[in-house]
């Protein structure tokens, strides 16, 4: 990951204003289309699967006028008039015939009908108008209401009040207003007080607006597909606005840092994107896969929030991998860091940093610390214990708009529970006597406890479904409320039992319970889940068991903490005169969202705080000293960055909406927790108190777990490994202190004890041919390491300039092996073998490799010059030695790389003169070729005579081609060696269990 963000960097600086160019058309291209496709956000609470959602749809089906979404005109009297006189009465079934011929209007019932279900007050002040339409809430368009307030001029002209209620005329329409611009600016002021640049500050700012501007886009483009709530477009605008400032600030800090210590700039760039991209990275799919738990829900709207928001978040992570960059090499030096300016002087560690001071007194005594932050954090999670959940009803909406009036009114004059009617479906195929058992019905709901009113039952015209409608004492979001909807529902066997017919509670009321319960239930596995989620790409990172447990307890402190002030301020009224939100239940989806998106957050402030620890405690083995260099180092990036998500996050609570308030001051809090108390204060101070413990691992679990190396330990790695092959370009294959070790390809470099080799210093140039002896598994443990099919476990490798081990997948592609084994596969012919390898290079739309087959034979049998001939029907293993090593190097060669490693001792010990005459011949002039020969082996031309590296002595050739000799000593470590041997490389070896698949 981090070579490959190391070569996307380099790639973007070098080409910038093709990288910004192809933004900007992306940005176009699909704001463009979303505008274009008219996509509109719309408000739908359906959820599949739930009591209330089947009779929905059942209603539909069989009962459409009652199955819709519904509003209702509360008229009321002039002062000291009556609506049942004239001219009110008549102006009022005057609206109720308009509106009832309206399109798509089911039923409008005026309050004096005999089908009214008490829709007039006690003093004939107030009236209700219920509108059924035929569509649900997300269908009904814009100009359907528009007729609706039309029809209801007659009824103004009469002097009557008309307020309109329901969901369809709540304050659900969430935009963006001055005070998130506000958010922005500040985020622009920490910024430059970072980076003391008014340049620099103002690359975050860029790229965060490109990726939302993609972001927001994309939304549009899929609300003309299916239903987005409108919070759904403006959350992922929040998330994807703070976390792309955020992310490019890390990156952007560690290009200054590396600029003020003299790297060149496009050095410096690339690195930086290789090194804190690769954790800007890390951190962005920890965010998007805690944003996609979302999905687990169930729950449709909050799918697409989920998914929105992550997509968001996507796009921060790749405008500051790519257009970040690409910043930067417009920018080139000016971006330096001028010497000794304060910036210049904290960088280089001149001036001790605020960081390094609170680090230092917080571990002065931290056990202090830990007590007092988890005291405080305790405290304010007291008020999470009283939490309630709801979605918003009128009681929400802003005083003064007419869902809230209405609200309000129907409250005064009928209570409460008149603005969350119930709605109890009936399945009445099995009655015998529809009248009496619907009747027997009500009387059984009317004796429960917190109803106000029951109605008759209304059967459809078809006698197969009626509907009952109970009216509750308290409003819908009351918890008295939510009783008696899982009383009905209790009640619904014994029903079933006497009647023998079935009921279902629904309505706009039942559905927000299903909702609030199906995410309340879901709070505590979701939160299990994210917790593990976090112990577990921790451990990945750290190397630790107990960083990451501590890194959890940390975040649950923190969205509990934030839970209790969102209870406080929204549930209990704290501060309601600066919210300007009255006292309520809580957003039924507030807790689960907050959960998904601080958990990502949490652990970008862990990585980059403690990623540096532990990088220092790798190199040091001080754990302390560990502590305050690696917090020294990255407190004031996690400060800035923090403060920019709060400044962004609370923006939005004076005058944002109800629905966004309340999860932006959830977020605001969850971060300046998270932030300050945990990770700049509790983690340092339990660090100190766990001192070395903090970093075991099992070994075992060690070995389970793939390493994530987000510090850049890799890409510094492949860069020493390129840096030094870029001096070896006269060679085609060369090693210098290399260490062989038993890792196998793609599980990660040898440990220490696993070493088996000593350091080796091997030069060969481009059709050179190498004589590697020495005992079986040395040799093939070198061969397959130059060959990149074994990760060395230190000192330096290339092969036609690709250091290994960083770029071992393509020395593989460079070296073909063989080996002389044949009763591994004692039936294969000669024809199979080349076949076979022929395969491995010959493109798919050349199938035919015949001809290629029989070119090889015959060069085969010209070099051996031998009788019988070798035929493609041969068996391998019935080949003398020599004949079966010529057709193994054949085979090899066939694959057509630049380099071939054959392992064929027994053919040395028959004619080793030939066998290195058959590899100069067979070979191309400029294929390098590595032998493997038995310990001991005697062949014309002196093993000690040898000189690979030595210039004094020149080196033996055959046919033109250089000859060099390496000898493997087994039994510990490297001999002395002899003047004779002065010039030649010798490899110290013990026996392992390596077998010769190695070379296959």
């Amino acid at each position: 990951m981090a070579q490959l963000l190391y070569r996307l960097g380099r790639f973007s600086f070098r080409h910038a204003w093709t990288v910004l160019g192809a933004w900007v058309l992306i940005a176009a291209a699909v704001l463009g289309t979303g505008f274009a496709l008219g996509g509109q956000t719309q408000e739908s609470y359906a959820i599949p699967g739930t009591e209330s959602q089947v009779a929905i749809d059942r209603l539909a089906a069989v009962f459409p006028q009652t199955a819709g979404a519904s509003a209702r005109l509360v008229l009321q009297a002039p002062d000291g008039g009556s609506l049942d006189e004239e001219p009110y009465r008549s102006a009022i079934d005057e609206l109720a015939v308009d509106v009832n011929e309206l399109d798509g209007v089911a039923q409008a019932l005026s309050p004096f009908s005999q089908y009214a279900s008490d829709a007039v007050s006690a003093d004939d002040t107030v009236a209700i108008v219920q509108v059924q339409f035929d569509k649900p809430v997300e269908q009904v368009t814009d100009e359907q209401l528009a007729a609706v307030d039309a029809a209801a001029e007659s009824a103004l002209d009469a002097g009557m009040r008309i307020e309109y209620g329901g969901m369809l005329y709540q304050d659900v329409e969430y935009g963006i207003t001055p005070t998130e611009i506000v958010g922005v600016l500040i985020a622009g002021v920490v910024l430059l007080i970072t980076f003391g640049s008014l340049l620099a500050a103002g690359m975050p700012l860029l790229t965060a607006i490109t990726g939302i501007a993609v972001a927001m886009g994309g939304v549009l483009g899929v609300a003309a597909l299916t239903p987005i709530s409108s919070a759904t477009p403006l959350l992922a605008l929040m998330i994807g606005l703070a976390v792309g400032i955020d992310y490019a600030l890390f990156i952007l800090s560690r290009h200054r840092q590396q600029l003020a210590t003299g790297v060149d700039p496009e050095e410096s760039a690339a690195r930086a994107v290789g090194t804190a991209g690769s954790a800007v990275v890390f951190a962005g799919i920890t965010v998007i896969i805690a944003l996609l738990g979302l999905l687990v829900v169930g729950i449709p709207f909050l799918s697409a929030m989920g998914v929105a928001a992550a997509f968001a978040v996507l796009l921060a992570v790749l405008v500051s991998v790519t257009m970040l960059p690409a910043l930067l090499g417009l920018a080139g030096t000016r971006l330096v860091p001028k010497p000794g300016s304060r910036q210049h002087r904290r960088i280089t560690g001149a001036v001790r940093s605020f960081g390094t001071w609170w680090v230092q007194l917080v571990l002065k005594a931290p056990i202090v610390a830990v007590i007092a932050v988890v005291g405080m954090l305790g405290v304010l999670a007291i008020p999470a214990f009283s939490l309630q959940l709801a979605l918003p009803t009128g009681s929400t909406d802003p005083a003064g708009s007419t869902a809230r009036n209405a609200y309000d009114l129907v409250s005064d004059e009928f209570g409460p529970g008149h603005n969350g009617p119930l709605i109890v479906a009936v399945d009445i195929t099995q009655t015998t006597d529809i009248q009496a058992d619907l009747e027997g019905i009500a009387d059984q709901l009317r004796t429960l406890d917190n109803v106000d009113f029951v109605s008759g039952g209304l059967p459809n015209p078809g006698l197969d479904t009626a509907i009952i409608q109970v009216i509750p004492n308290t409003g819908p979001d009351a918890a008295e409320t939510t009783a008696l909807v899982e009383t009905i529902r209790d009640l619904a066997p014994a029903i079933a039992d006497e009647y023998d017919t079935e009921i279902f509670v629904t309505g706009a009321t039942a559905v927000q319970i299903d909702i609030s319960s199906r995410l309340g239930e879901a709070l505590v596995p979701f939160g299990v889940i994210v917790v593990g989620l976090s112990i577990l790409l921790l451990m990945m990172v750290f190397r630790s068991v107990l960083v990451p447990i501590k890194a959890a307890l940390g975040f649950l402190l923190s969205v509990v903490a934030s839970f209790g002030v969102v209870v406080a301020v929204f549930q209990w009224g704290w501060f309601s005169e600066f919210t300007g939100v009255e006292p309520g239940p809580i957003l039924s989806f507030m807790p689960i969202l907050l959960m998904a998106v601080l958990f990502g957050l949490a652990m970008d402030y862990e990585v980059f705080l403690v990623s540096g620890m532990r990088e220092e405690y790798v190199h040091s083995g001080d754990a302390r000293q560990a502590i305050v260099r690696g917090f020294g180092n990255a407190a004031r990036v996690v400060t800035a960055a923090a403060l920019i998500m709060f400044c962004v996050f609370f923006a939005f609570v004076p005058e944002g909406s109800g629905v966004i308030k309340v999860i932006a001051l959830g977020l605001a809090c969850g971060v300046f927790f998270d932030a300050f108390l945990v990770r700049m204060t509790l983690v340092p101070a339990v660090m100190a108190l766990l001192g070395r413990a903090a970093w075991w691992m099992p070994a075992w679990l060690g070995r389970l777990l793939p390493n994530v190396d987000i510090e850049g330990d890799s890409l510094r790695e492949h860069r020493a490994g390129a840096d030094w092959a870029s001096t070896q370009t006269q060679w085609a294959v060369s090693a210098e202190k290399l260490i062989v070790g038993r890792a196998s390809r793609g599980r990660g470099s040898a440990t220490p004890d696993q070493a088996v080799l000593q350091p080796v210093t091997l030069h060969a140039a481009a059709g050179d041919i190498v004589v590697l002896t020495g005992q079986v598994t040395d040799r093939r443990l070198v061969a397959a390491t130059l060959a990149g099919r074994v990760l060395p476990s230190g000192g330096h490798a290339q092969v036609l300039g690709h250091p290994l081990p960083s770029e071992a997948d393509r020395a593989a592609r460079l070296v073909a092996l063989a080996g002389d084994d044949p009763a591994a596969r004692p039936a294969v012919t000669v024809g199979e073998l080349l076949s076979e390898r022929l395969n491995l290079t010959r493109p798919w739309y050349r199938p035919g490799i015949r001809r290629h087959v029989d070119d090889w034979l015959a060069r085969v049998n010209h070099t051996l010059e031998s009788s019988p001939r070798v035929t493609a029907s041969t068996p391998l293993g019935s080949l003398a030695e020599l004949d079966r090593a010529v057709v193994l190097l054949a085979a090899a060669l066939a694959e057509s790389t630049p380099i071939v490693a054959v392992d064929v001792p027994q053919a040395f010990d028959q004619d080793a003169a030939a066998l290195l005459t058959a590899a100069a011949t067979l070979a191309p002039a400029g294929t390098t070729v590595l032998l493997g020969a038995p310990t001991g082996t005697s062949i014309a031309i002196p093993l000690d005579a040898d000189a690979i590296t030595a210039t004094a002595v020149a080196a033996p050739t055959l046919a033109g081609r250089t000859l060099h000799t390496v000898r493997l000593d087994s039994g510990g470590p490297v001999p002395a060696l002899s003047a004779a041997q002065s010039g030649t490389d010798i490899l110290g070896a013990n026996p392992t269990t390596a077998t010769t698949e190695a070379l296959r």
